[in-house]
């Protein structure tokens, strides 16, 4: 495993691409209501991206080894879709939920995150599944610090999901992110404290657990991307992506109109 550490320049790179994903998101928010297509979404961010902030959608035509290449600018990830959800004809009702992940492409460096939103009025349930979903992330992410493990992240989220009654997807993780998508290290979001590498000053990655409201089991659509629960139950996803400092952490996926902390 090689994780780059990134330098003072690297990291001013880091913070403009990840705040210009997040204003995708910021842009995208009045669009996610009952109606909507998830294509009219994607269409959106992409002529948002290019012609307005002139970044590159890094999701388009992506194409790691065993795959087809992704054929659309964002992921849209609806109920019981777990992650990779492809922008089709599928149109939004009062009632869903929906992860919105973006990833732009600025100068050569990634921004990465990612959303939930309940589209028109939320059932009890769903709306707490998007918050406990939200709070494990923060929970994540409150870990990091110097000479903490990357265990102690994927413990503290397991731990959190799971004492609120959900599961936790464990086939997909958050990464090192910076000139490169995905990059060392794998962050799981499940495990135990003291396991893992130690975090260092300077390394960039995501935190991004996947909880679902049923069992913790996935499977794979047709279509080679998206990923669904095996018993059809709900699951939603949260994203930042985070600097480890000298003190602690940086989220460096954050705009005007980005969810703040909440009170843990």
């Amino acid at each position: 495993m090689k994780i780059h550490i990134k330098n003072t320049q690297e990291i001013a790179a880091m913070r403009v691409a990840g705040r210009l994903a997040s204003e995708v998101l910021d842009f995208i928010t009045p669009y996610v209501k009952p109606g909507v297509t998830t294509e009219e979404l994607d269409r959106l961010c992409h002529d948002y991206m290019v012609n307005i902030q002139q970044t590159i959608p890094a999701p388009l035509n992506y194409c790691p080894p065993g795959y087809t290449p992704y054929p659309k600018s964002i992921c849209t990830s609806v109920n019981h879709q777990v992650c990779h959800g492809i922008p089709g004809s599928k149109t939004l009702k009062n009632g869903d939920i929906v992860n919105l992940d973006i990833t732009v492409i600025k100068d050569g460096f990634h921004g990465d995150t990612s959303r939930m939103f309940v589209v028109g009025e939320g059932s009890k349930q769903a709306t707490r599944l998007c918050q406990i979903t939200f709070e494990s992330m923060w929970i994540g992410i409150e870990q990091v610090k110097p000479e903490a493990f990357l265990g102690d992240i994927g413990f503290a989220i397991q731990s959190y999901a799971e004492n609120a009654g959900y599961s936790v997807v464990r086939e997909f993780c958050g990464h090192g992110i910076g000139k490169e998508f995905h990059e060392d290290p794998q962050v799981l979001h499940y495990g135990r404290k003291g396991t893992g590498i130690k975090l260092r000053p300077g390394m960039i990655f995501t935190i991004e657990p996947m909880i679902n409201a049923g069992k913790k089991e996935i499977r794979q659509l047709a279509d080679g991307w998206t990923i669904v629960t095996a018993d059809h139950s709900l699951s939603a996803q949260w994203e930042h992506t985070v600097l480890v400092t000298e003190t602690g952490y940086e989220v460096l996926t954050q705009s005007e109109g980005c969810p703040s902390r909440p009170t843990l």
